[in-house]
């Protein structure tokens, strides 16, 4: 596998990052750059050139991971050419769907399944139902087939994301990545660091991931009431307190991030699933928490590399940890270089959502405020 890497940014144009071989021939290019970037679509154009034959697979952020640093409205631009591996695409537009789950389901059906090992997927971060997505994914690729990926971002905005579609930036798309043969090894890590607080209540009313009451009370003021001041920043604000959800008492709670609320229904609604009946309950930031669970899922993501390193990894973290970490961010990528050493590649971006299974042999499923990485290498 050789590994190039670069950098854009306003000040300074394109920067090489990592020297690839010159007379490899990639076969995957992922980019990853802020809103604007993607919207002009230009600098992306560039990229397609670059790298002619190749998939560009990307998304706008909430902020780009390009080895130990963390930056914004960059774009970063990481190609990989594969020894014994084989790679293709497939993507879909939420408006010729019925819903998210067929979304994950059309892009399983799109993807060849003879030979296929693992989909990384990149999917609108507004328009889409992220729990619904990863489950019709996970439920039509073969048995054995790992899923990965995130939502894409728009910082603290919530305003439009952008998807690379068919070689082109694009709103309302989801698109995958199939990877092919049994040379690749894969592994993956998806953990957070938040501690609940206040009471845990019932969700009483909701549909899909739209929540409109606890306890038989007005989910949306019961969320001012424990923002004070900070509820007039809605929904940016709500990235600092996630909401835990739970099927029963006691039971392994997925964490779920706002997306928008609805003043006129008095609802939020979330980037996955709140069903009815579930318990949820606030979450605040433990600092040193984060730090660990971003240490935590590197370590799970290198297991299967035993003592070697892994020669690529794909780090994809929520945005409300980078508005808690703040200045500090960049404490959670180097505790994800501290573990899998300095032969690794990293790359990614901050999301509105992050896909992996919480644990091996699970499928996958949405989560928010995580790290989650997936680690490739050839054997």
């Amino acid at each position: 596998m050789q590994i190039e890497q670069k950098l854009w940014t306003e000040d300074t144009g394109w920067k090489a990052l990592q020297k690839g071989e010159t007379d490899s021939e990639f076969q995957l290019v992922l980019a990853f750059g802020g809103t604007e970037i993607f919207k002009a679509g230009s600098l992306l154009a560039e990229v397609v050139d670059m790298y002619p034959g190749a998939i560009v697979a990307g998304c706008s952020t909430a902020g780009e991971i390009h080895n130990v640093d963390v930056t914004d409205d960059t774009l970063t631009v990481t190609a990989i050419a594969f020894d014994n591996t084989r790679v293709a695409s497939a993507s879909v537009c939420t408006c010729d769907v019925e819903n998210s789950y067929q979304a994950g389901k059309t892009l399983a059906a799109k993807l060849n399944s003879e030979g296929l090992v693992h989909v990384f997927v990149l999917s609108d971060g507004l328009a889409v139902n992220g729990s619904d997505l990863a489950k019709g994914l996970s439920e039509h690729v073969p048995d054995g087939v790992t899923v990965t990926g995130g939502l894409s971002g728009d910082q603290a905005r919530f305003a439009e994301t952008f998807v690379m579609c068919d070689g082109s930036p694009a709103q309302n798309c989801v698109s995958a990545i199939g990877f092919y043969g049994d040379a690749l090894k894969i592994g993956y890590g998806s953990l957070g660091g938040w501690d609940p607080f206040g009471t845990e209540r019932v969700i009483t009313r909701s549909r899909g991931n739209v929540l409109y009451e606890l306890d038989g009370q007005s989910a949306l003021g019961l969320y001012k009431r424990y923002l004070g001041e900070q509820a007039n920043d809605l929904p940016a604000s709500a990235l600092l307190f996630p909401l835990a959800v739970r099927t029963t008492r006691g039971s392994e709670a997925v964490v779920r991030t706002i997306l928008s609320v609805d003043e006129a229904e008095q609802s939020m609604t979330f980037a996955g699933d709140v069903p009815e009946g579930y318990y949820a309950r606030l979450m605040k930031a433990n600092f040193n928490r984060l730090i660990d669970g971003a240490m935590l899922a590197a370590k799970s993501s290198a297991v299967p590399f035993g003592s070697t390193s892994p020669e690529l990894a794909i780090l994809i973290s929520c945005v409300g940890r980078k508005m808690v970490l703040k200045q500090r961010v960049e404490e959670e990528v180097e505790a994800v270089r501290d573990v899998l050493g300095e032969g690794a590649v990293l790359t990614g971006f901050y999301s509105y959502g992050e896909i992996s299974p919480l644990l091996p042999s699970a499928s996958c499923e949405l989560h928010n405020q995580t790290m989650t990485i997936t680690t490739f290498s050839e054997k």
